[in-house]
C-alpha cells in the first residue's frame, strides 16, 4: 500500500438546496438581494453559477437568480460543501451537511432527484459530512468529522489509516478543503491545525494515509492551518492558511516549496479561495481583497476597485472567462478589467 503525506499534515468544494426565486439586481451595488454571504462556487457544463450562501444553495444563468429549497429531500440548513459531477446520470451535485452526504440531479427543483446517504444505509464512518471533492469518475471524497471516506461506483471504500490518524485527530483539527489530484485518484485534505495530507485510493478499496513526514525533514508551510486547496492543470499543488499561500510542485513533499505572502505578492496573508483562469493565471481571495499571480508579477483588488467587500471567500471560473467572486457581501463578476457587482 502506498503512503504518502504531507505534513504539516491535512486538507476543498461546498453545500446546497432546492428552487425558488430571488429578486436580484443586474449589476447596480444598490439594488437589493437578500442572499448576503456568498461562500463556495462552482460552474456547470451550461455555464450556470451555483453558490453556497447564508440562505443556502443559489444558482445564475446569466439572467435569472435562483434559490433552490424547495426539495423535500435536500437539506438546505448548515450545509457544509458541495461539488459537481457530470456523468452518464447527468449533472449531480454532492451535498455535504451534518445529516450526511446527499447526490441531487441538477437543476435541484421540487422534481429532482436524490438520495443522501448516511451511517444506516452505508459504511461512511460519520454523518457530519464536511467537504466533498469528485475525483475520477466515479470516485467520490466525503471529508467528515471523523476523517475521510471514498464511494467508488457503487462500493463503498473504508479508511486504512487509524493508527496514524485516529478520529479524535479530526475533531480536534477539522477538515477545512479537500482536492483531488489531476488523475483523480489521490485527495489532498487540508485541516484547521494539522496541515495537509495526501491520500491514496488503494487497489484493495481502502484508503491509504501517510505517515508523518516533519520526523523526515521540515515541509515549507507557512502555516498547519489549510483553508484552501487548487491543483492546476499542470499538476502544481498550492495551498492556501492563515499566514500566506504555498506552492508545492512534483511529488517528493520534502522538495520545491514556495511560500508566497504580503512581502511577495499577496494583499493578505489569510488565503481562503484559490483557483486558476483560462489564462493560466492564479487568483487568491483573501480577507483583505483578491490577487491575481501569473507567474511573473502580481495583481490586487479590493473595494476600492469594486468589489462589494474585501473578504473574499470563494472564487469561480465561468466558460466564458469571467471570474466570479464570492464576498461577505454579495458577489462580483470580474472581467477585461471590470467589476460587476451583485448584492
Amino acid at each position: 500500500m502506498k503512503t504518502k503525506l504531507y505534513r504539516h499534515h491535512f486538507v476543498a468544494a461546498v453545500s446546497l438546496v432546492a428552487a425558488s426565486l430571488i429578486s436580484l439586481g443586474s449589476s447596480s451595488d444598490d439594488i437589493g438581494f437578500p442572499v448576503k454571504a456568498f461562500m463556495a462556487a462552482f460552474v456547470d457544463k451550461d455555464n450556470t453559477k451555483w453558490f453556497l450562501t447564508d440562505q443556502g444553495i443559489v444558482s445564475f444563468n446569466g439572467e435569472k437568480w435562483t434559490l433552490h429549497n424547495g426539495n423535500r429531500k435536500v437539506e438546505s440548513q448548515e450545509l457544509k460543501g458541495f461539488a459537481y459531477e457530470a456523468n452518464h446520470h447527468g449533472q449531480e451535485m454532492w451535498i455535504a451537511s451534518p445529516k450526511g452526504v446527499t447526490v441531487a440531479t441538477l437543476p435541484v427543483d421540487a422534481r429532482s432527484g436524490a438520495t443522501t446517504y448516511h451511517t444506516e444505509n452505508t459504511t461512511i464512518i460519520s454523518n457530519n459530512v464536511l467537504r466533498v471533492a469528485v475525483g475520477k469518475s466515479p470516485l467520490r471524497w466525503f471529508g467528515t468529522d471523523k476523517g475521510v471516506t471514498a464511494f467508488n461506483n457503487d462500493k463503498w471504500l473504508t479508511p486504512a489509516y487509524e493508527e496514524l490518524y485516529p478520529e479524535a485527530m479530526f475533531q480536534d483539527f477539522p477538515i477545512t478543503s479537500m482536492a483531488t489530484s489531476l488523475s483523480g485518484d489521490s485527495l489532498f485534505v487540508g485541516t484547521d491545525g494539522a496541515g495537509v495530507s495526501r491520500v491514496y485510493r488503494d487497489e484493495a478499496d481502502g484508503i491509504s494515509g501517510a505517515s508523518a513526514l516533519a520526523q523526515w525533514g521540515p515541509i515549507l508551510l507557512p502555516s498547519d492551518k489549510i483553508y484552501s486547496i487548487c491543483i492546476t492543470p499542470d499538476g502544481k499543488q498550492w495551498f492556501g492558511t492563515d499566514l500566506g499561500a504555498a506552492l508545492h510542485t512534483g511529488n517528493n513533499a520534502l522538495e520545491n516549496w514556495t511560500v508566497y505572502n504580503t512581502e511577495n505578492g499577496l494583499v493578505n496573508n489569510f488565503v481562503q479561495a484559490i483557483t486558476t483562469d483560462d489564462k493560466g493565471r492564479v487568483w487568491f481571495g483573501t480577507k483583505e481583497g483578491v490577487s491575481v499571480f501569473d507567474g511573473t508579477d502580481w495583481k490586487s483588488y479590493t473595494k476600492d476597485d469594486g468589489l462589494n467587500s474585501n473578504n473574499v471567500q470563494c472564487i469561480a471560473v465561468d466558460r466564458q472567462g469571467l471570474i466570479w467572486l464570492g464576498t461577505d457581501d454579495g458577489v462580483n463578476s470580474f472581467y477585461n478589467g471590470e467589476f460587476k457587482g451583485y448584492r
